[in-house]
């Protein structure tokens, strides 16, 4: 049986893990090996993920994961943006287990977090593209809003991200 908790230090490796392996799936073929590599390293390091699974406020809510055997089968998290909206910030599935309700239970626990706190409303970003991600969003009542240069482009790089807004 699979369950939606919140992460703590055990889970660790298992949220490294599937978010690099996640992004490694999502941006293989539409990104370049050293952006690939330069987010992971950057966001999907075990130091990092120690340091998100023991803080947690309002602009950061903490990880959860979905944890099946004691192994991490997905991760995500957010934080508020405003006093009446939140954000998604990072989700991502072991690739072997998608489209098994994992991600909508994920986010429903982002989500319920986020609403505790006030928010009205959500917001996410996905790069163009992103045929995992938008479908994904889309079918969770998720509105395209706008588009943007990504988080991390280097000033050869020209990866967009896509704006997604819903009320919750």
């Amino acid at each position: 049986m699979i369950s939606i908790i919140k992460a703590n230090k055990k889970h660790i490796k298992g949220i490294a893990k599937v978010c690099t392996d996640g992004y490694w799936s999502t941006y293989r073929y539409s990104h370049s090996k050293e952006y690939i590599e330069r987010i992971v390293e950057e966001f999907y390091n075990e130091q990092r993920i120690k340091q998100e699974v023991t803080t947690s406020n309002r602009g950061w809510g903490g990880y959860f994961v979905a944890v099946e055997d004691r192994v991490v089968l997905g991760a995500g998290g957010g934080g508020m943006i405003s006093e009446k909206t939140g954000e998604v910030y990072v989700m991502y599935l072991n690739p072997s287990r998608r489209n098994e309700g994992i991600g909508t239970k994920l986010l429903a626990a982002i989500t319920n977090q986020q609403k505790e706190w006030g928010a009205e409303e959500q917001w996410v970003s996905v790069t163009k593209g992103n045929q995992k991600g938008i479908p994904f969003y889309e079918a969770r009542g998720f509105q395209y809003s706008d588009e943007k240069e990504s988080y991390s482009n280097t000033s050869e790089e020209n990866y967009l991200s896509l704006r997604y807004y819903r009320p919750i």
